[in-house]
């Protein structure tokens, strides 16, 4: 039927877009929007804003960018900003409550009962009873070793690097090995684990070695892929300390692979991502896989 106007004319029918459609070019727009206002210095322009927060970052952090290939990396399950929306200058943002954004709940802690009534519905349908003494709390352990297992959500390069970048004249590798992983299988919701060995060229600028762990740390307790988990920590690197060349190599135990399918409990993935020198130069690259694999 078609519909009529105020002056009670009949107005063609139109088609009504489906709602998804709505929905992704609503999330466009809104980042367009926000772009360019960041750009003009309109949005939360006030004392602590994202513009201002930003402009202050240390110098090695001012010219980090992604190329088309380190772009990929932003997908589900790795989002780009911390879960907040209580960052100073930015508690009214309405886009930070857009779940389509990449800006999540104020808090992971108010997840915990809708998570804990999730596993509680999880104990039911395996049929167990959830109100038995060794059950009774088992929903609200699960859902906060859940959040623990994830809480690379909430950190961003910026703050765990808090400034730990210094100056040196020195362009000789650096290498990190065997830095303990454990991070949780995205297809299957169950652990894997390992060891991350991490080098580098540094072009006049070195960031401290613990910092190296910690950038595992990030994307390690999120839901992953070993594949991307590899390729993340390379790009992080690069953008910290813009060396000559990032070399990362996992190797990791699946236990999707080894508790469930095919069970084969020798089995090890081993992943590698070499950046700049590292992927142009043998002799280099040789060099840092000799290290690695010494003892």
């Amino acid at each position: 039927m078609a519909a009529v106007n105020g002056n009670g004319k009949e107005m063609p029918d139109v088609p009504v877009p489906p709602s998804s459609l709505i929905r992704r070019v609503s999330s466009r727009s809104i980042r367009n929007s926000i772009s360019e206002e960041k750009e003009n210095g309109d949005v939360c322009a006030g004392k602590g804003s994202f513009v201002n927060k930003y402009s202050k970052k240390p110098e090695a952090l001012k010219s980090f960018h992604m190329n088309d290939a380190e772009s990929e990396l932003e997908v589900p399950g790795t989002p780009m900003t911390p879960r907040t929306s209580t960052t100073p200058g930015h508690e009214n943002c309405t886009f930070h409550h857009d779940l389509e954004l990449d800006h999540r709940p104020p808090t992971r802690e108010a997840l915990l009962p809708d998570m804990a009534n999730s596993y509680r519905l999880l104990l039911t349908g395996l049929g167990e009873d959830p109100e038995r003494q060794g059950l009774l709390k088992t929903p609200e352990r699960a859902a906060k070793a859940m959040l623990f297992f994830t809480k690379g959500y909430d950190q961003s390069l910026e703050e765990v690097l808090n400034n730990a970048i210094f100056d040196e004249d020195t362009d000789e590798m650096v290498v990190v090995k065997d830095i303990e992983m454990f991070s949780m299988c995205e297809h299957h919701l169950v652990p894997f684990y390992g060891k991350v060995s991490i080098g580098y060229l540094p072009q006049g600028k070195i960031l401290g070695l613990s910092k190296l762990a910690r950038i595992v740390e990030i994307f390690s307790r999120r839901l992953q892929v070993q594949e991307r988990l590899t390729k993340q920590i390379a790009v992080a690197v690069t953008q910290a300390v813009r060396p000559a060349g990032v070399a990362v190599v996992i190797e990791g135990v699946h236990m999707c692979m080894v508790m469930r399918g095919v069970q084969k409990i020798n089995s090890k993935t081993v992943t590698s991502t070499m950046l700049g020198v590292f992927r142009d130069d043998p002799k280099t690259r040789e060099e840092f896989l000799n290290l690695v694999h010494s003892k």
